[in-house]
């Protein structure tokens, strides 16, 4: 059974929500139908009633069973700007009304409401505004300053129909990430593997240096992230900083360090020092190792959000939906069901 299959398997008789603010998008619509007739979630989508039945006409799509909002003409709006001031109290009302009448804020409100388990958006919108709205309105989880993103890569197995699961990090955010930010990035990856993977989160901080074996800046930020790592979550196997081949194979981990160890030969989780090197590692990877990188999907937020590329295909919605909701299955006992009104 490979990794989608399994993941999939999370959902069946779950019932999460997901809410989609892209609601008129042709390709939004032929996702969530999929997603819906598969029973694999609820689907609630946003934007202008009419504009949504239009599409859904025009392509052929049945609504039925499928929940249909509008943000600016809804009777939770007030509810979900006071939320909004709770984390931007800056903000007057009026304001906070404004943006969160907003398809995209208004789908983080009610995730944060409880109202959804998790977001899908970027069909229609740019990461850096699927981003903003996250932030301003699910925002970070407890401990952590730095929304990141990863990709699950899945390699071909060695047996027919399996394949090998890998975490990398972060290949969409954070362009430069000093120490503090590699952290946080490695224990948003470890909770992703943790809700992800039918194994513990084995981290790993990658460098063209392992355990002191060069002597340099860069290689010494990665070994200082490793060690503040293990003081901030020491219940989190980590190591660092590891050369990727010392990271993986357990012979090379031997000859280098004498052990594998935990981590070293057999890490799960892959920290890279910056975007260059990690954008970089998971193309060189899809494209040469025949594996399928599936993502970006955010990391770090106190909910489960994803954005996908605005070139995505239905299919590509539909596994980043499925992977999505997945994360939240450890801890969800069900779909929370909506307030009347909506």
């Amino acid at each position: 059974m490979t990794m989608l299959e399994r993941l999939t398997r999370k959902l069946e008789g779950k019932n999460l929500s997901l809410v989609m603010p892209e609601g008129a998008q042709a390709r939004v619509l032929r996702a969530g139908r999929i997603l819906s007739d598969r029973k694999l979630a609820r689907i609630i989508l946003l934007g202008l009633k009419p504009e949504i039945e239009d599409t859904a006409d025009a392509v052929g799509v049945s609504l039925s069973g499928i929940v249909l909002i509008d943000p600016a003409d809804n009777e939770h709006i007030d509810s979900f700007a006071r939320q909004y001031l709770d984390l931007r109290p800056g903000s007057g009302l009026k304001v906070a009304r404004r943006l969160v009448s907003r398809p995209l804020f208004f789908g983080g409100s009610m995730v944060r409401a409880g109202q959804a388990d998790a977001m899908l958006a970027g069909v229609a919108n740019s990461t850096a505004r699927v981003l903003e709205a996250s932030l301003m309105t699910i925002g970070l989880a407890g401990g952590n300053k730095t929304p990141s993103s990863c990709f699950l890569m899945l390699l071909p197995g060695h047996e027919a129909g399996s394949d090998q699961a890998l975490i990398y990090a972060d290949c969409a955010v954070t362009v430069t990430p000093n120490k503090e930010e590699l952290v946080d990035i490695a224990i948003a990856s470890a909770e992703t593997a943790r809700s992800l993977l039918d194994e513990d989160p084995r981290v790993a901080f990658l460098s063209f240096s392992t355990r002191g074996s060069g002597n340099h800046v860069l290689a010494k930020k990665m070994r200082d992230a490793a060690k503040l790592a293990a003081q901030r979550a020491p219940h989190i196997a980590v190591d660092g900083e590891l050369q990727a081949d010392t990271a993986l194979v357990e012979r090379v981990a031997n000859l280098k360090l004498g052990e594998s160890g935990p981590v070293a030969g057999r890490a799960n989780v892959l920290i890279f020092p910056d975007l260059n090197a990690g954008n970089i590692a998971y193309k060189l990877t899809q494209y040469l190792a025949g594996a399928r990188a599936l993502g970006p999907f955010l990391q770090g937020f106190a909910h489960p959000v994803s954005d996908v590329s605005r070139g995505a295909t239905v299919d590509d919605i539909v596994t980043t939906a499925i992977v999505t909701l997945a994360r939240t299955t450890i801890q969800n006992s069900g779909f929370r069901r909506l307030p009347s009104g909506m």
